[in-house]
């Protein structure tokens, strides 16, 4: 059964004026989370609709809620985005990526380990695989790599270690609290929890994201029309540099930004979750096709 929760959306303000939003548009939110997003391009002018895209039922429960008020402008599809299809281009695309604060917040979600809940983090449970079945059935090399990869761990093979030792694990508190005694002292008391890379890269596997990402800009282009404009917030540097080379490189797109956008110290200050996300844009190129 889905449960709401809440979300402050990110970089809103520049998010609505990066889109250029028209009348009568149609805008895809890749990754619609509470609705937030959404709901500032509905009322940014008249007769805009919006195809609003999430893997969580939860998400897409808390949307349907949120947008209730534009529900005959609204059409919404549970899936990976990198799966979505259309015939009709769009006149924007947004993607606000990784994990919502209302994910994070809902202790049976597992992905935070503040509070104790079973290792999970599925963004659409309906897939097989959770961060317990890498924990607990990876060999010790391969969850090394992936925490090195995926989390830009220094201690990787320290922590694989240890989990492989201790495995297997039923919380995340029991997870956190075994990373956290396989690292040096002073890296325990560091200004992150010792287990925040760790988990990051365990939410990455277990959702694809990054391929997913990859697979979704590949196909972004021809998702726009041309002189639309396609804005993606990232929250880890490995997302950035995906959507900075894939829009530089890109030979149906322009580039808007140079350098990304950031919050301002206002709403970092309101919302701390904001303060690592980074805004990129980029426009399709009038003369390239619909394909």
């Amino acid at each position: 059964m889905a449960t709401t929760f809440d979300h402050i959306p990110v970089l809103g303000r520049e998010l609505v004026e990066g889109l250029a939003i028209r009348s009568g548009g149609h805008y895809l939110d890749a990754t619609v989370g509470a609705g937030g997003h959404s709901r500032s391009i509905l009322t940014a002018a008249d007769d805009v609709r919006v195809t609003a895209i999430d893997r969580d039922d939860c998400a897409l429960a808390t949307a349907a809620a949120n947008l209730a008020s534009w529900i005959d402008r609204v059409e919404f599809w549970q899936g990976n985005f990198a799966e979505f299809q259309s015939d009709c281009p769009f006149d924007g695309i947004i993607a606000d990526l990784g994990v919502s604060s209302g994910q994070l917040d809902l202790p049976e979600r597992g992905f935070s380990f503040r509070q104790s809940a079973p290792l999970d983090m599925r963004m659409d449970r309906r897939q097989s695989l959770t961060a317990a079945e890498i924990v607990d059935r990876w060999d010790e090399r391969e969850l090394a790599d992936l925490i090195y990869e995926y989390g830009d761990e220094r201690y990787s093979r320290r922590i694989a270690r240890q989990i492989v030792r201790q495995r297997p694990f039923q919380t995340t508190t029991e997870l956190a609290e075994a990373i956290a005694r396989s690292v040096p002292r002073h890296y325990r008391y560091a200004k992150i929890h010792p287990a925040t890379r760790t988990f990051q890269a365990l939410r990455i596997a277990v959702n694809q994201e990054l391929t997913s990402l990859e697979t979704f800009l590949n196909k972004a282009s021809g998702l726009l029309k041309p002189g639309g404009r396609i804005g993606v917030i990232s929250f880890h540097s490995l997302e950035d540099r995906a959507v900075k080379y894939h829009f530089r490189d890109s030979l149906q797109l322009r580039v808007l930004t140079k350098k990304p956008i950031v919050p301002q110290a206002e709403e970092r200050d309101a919302n701390p979750r904001s303060r690592s996300a980074k805004l990129r844009w980029a426009e399709r190129l009038e003369s390239a096709s619909i394909e």
